[in-house]
């Protein structure tokens, strides 16, 4: 579900292999102050993330990073990012 009020757009590709490993990034993505809305898909082993202007990427991935998931790319608002 796209939210085209939120000023940045994230998008990660995660490798999740069951219901547990996308449930632990939902976990943390639902808790994170600033997320707008997101959606994380095991089926696509991605996570899109709208965001509000004062969240950062890097604070986004990080998150992610901690539910020991690998992150195996990144985009910043359509443009490929460090992970």
């Amino acid at each position: 579900m796209a939210d085209v009020a939120a000023p940045h757009h994230y998008k990660f590709n995660i490798q999740m292999n069951c219901g547990g490993c996308s449930g632990a990034v939902d976990r943390v993505l639902k808790k994170l102050e600033g997320v707008k809305s997101y959606n994380v898909s095991l089926e696509k082993q991605t996570a899109d993330v709208y965001a509000e202007e004062t969240l950062q990427y890097e604070a986004v991935l990080e998150k992610i990073k901690k539910t020991g998931k690998q992150v195996k790319s990144g985009e910043r608002d359509g443009v490929a990012a460090e992970v």
